[in-house]
């Protein structure tokens, strides 16, 4: 049971919106403040994974981090650099093709904003619900590769193009077993209809529903989700002593700060697709048989849960980024078609079987 259901207050606020004026205005009205909901968030997130990422880096690395701007905890440094990024000069290349050149970063960031959108914050909470919605996601992130490929080429530079087709070479390997994985907890579910992947999920949670192939699923994910992500160690697209940074060496301005924003929020999506598929997204963590405990887990809100829950996974990733050193090309790609999708291929079998001769939970 949800507490926190606010289906009932969606329906309120536009019930009383169509009375006050034509039902078309209305949802216009609605569509506004949902947009602009989404690049608050955006914005706001995208300054706490930055900072979260400078404090675990310092941690693992044993420094101090930031420690200047904002008192000791530096908790102005990310706001700051954000306002001297605001402020840089858009330079324009003169060899370049320009339309392309300026179209990338946008496709980047409207990927990005995209598969944001389909997130499901809470009961009702989400902004995209559709049938087909994790399909959905798989397609909207497809889109940021255009992106790389196009800010690469489109610089007329070498180092550039060489980490745009890296970053290309490596999201399209990558993509197969994040789609497989996918297709393991949509077998699971028996939907592709993200909020209907979260009830499924109401007495127990996937990765432990799946048994053994929703747990090689869930390691197999967050490996590929990572590479998916352009974070090390598979960040050989931004490899700062072989291609200065990459597919965006040539960018400047607020047109970096897309690419930079874009990078963060898509770890915080890949983590929050993670926490939706495997770990019951804002569903509470129940026990079957043990009636009270969950009773009182249903009292904490569902987007509590679902933050909880995806930033622990965002601890993950980031905890293997500054773990791993960065891998060789001809390993990352190795390591995908040579090992991960054979095994994705292997789980989706395993867990055909499980589903047919109804051995899930």
């Amino acid at each position: 049971m949800n507490y926190y259901d606010i289906n009932s207050l969606n329906q309120s606020i536009h019930g009383t919106l169509s009375s006050l004026m034509p039902e078309g205005l209305a949802i216009t009205l609605e569509g506004i403040a949902v947009g602009l909901l989404i690049i608050v968030l955006y914005a706001l997130l995208a300054i706490v994974l930055i900072y979260m990422e400078r404090r675990v880096c310092a941690a693992f690395q044993c420094r101090i981090g930031p420690n200047r701007v904002g008192g000791r905890g530096g908790l102005l440094q990310v706001p700051a650099d954000v306002l001297k990024i605001l402020t840089k000069e858009i330079i324009s290349l003169r060899h370049a093709d320009r339309f392309l050149y300026n179209l990338a970063p946008f496709l980047v960031i409207l990927a990005s904003i995209f598969s944001f959108a389909c997130l499901p914050w809470n009961q009702g909470a989400e902004i995209l619900r559709m049938d087909i919605g994790i399909f959905f996601v798989l397609a909207a992130s497809s889109i940021g590769v255009l992106g790389i490929l196009l800010a690469g080429w489109s610089s007329n530079s070498k180092y550039t193009v060489i980490g745009a087709v890296r970053s290309g070479a490596m999201i399209i390997s990558y993509e197969l077993s994040i789609g497989l994985t996918v297709l393991t907890m949509v077998l699971l579910s028996g939907t592709m209809d993200i909020q209907e992947i979260v009830m499924e999920q109401e007495h127990l949670w996937n990765i432990f529903r799946g048994h053994i192939p929703a747990l090689l699923a869930f390691c197999v994910y967050l490996i590929a989700g990572n590479a998916e992500a352009n974070r090390g160690p598979f960040d050989l697209a931004e490899a700062e002593q072989e291609l200065t940074a990459g597919y965006h060496t040539e960018y400047s301005g607020m047109h970096f700060g897309f690419f930079y924003l874009a990078e963060y929020l898509n770890l915080f999506i890949t983590a929050g697709i993670a926490s939706t598929l495997f770990l019951g997204g804002w569903m509470p963590f129940h026990i079957p048989g043990l009636d009270g405990l969950n009773a009182v887990m249903d009292w904490i809100p569902g987007v509590v849960w679902f933050v909880g829950k995806t930033f622990a996974v965002v601890f993950l990733l980031m905890w293997i980024r500054w773990t791993f050193p960065r891998l060789r090309i001809d390993q990352v790609l190795t390591l995908e078609w040579k090992y991960l999708m054979p095994l994705s291929l292997v789980i989706v079998l395993l867990m055909t079987l499980c589903v047919i001769f109804g051995l899930v939970l």
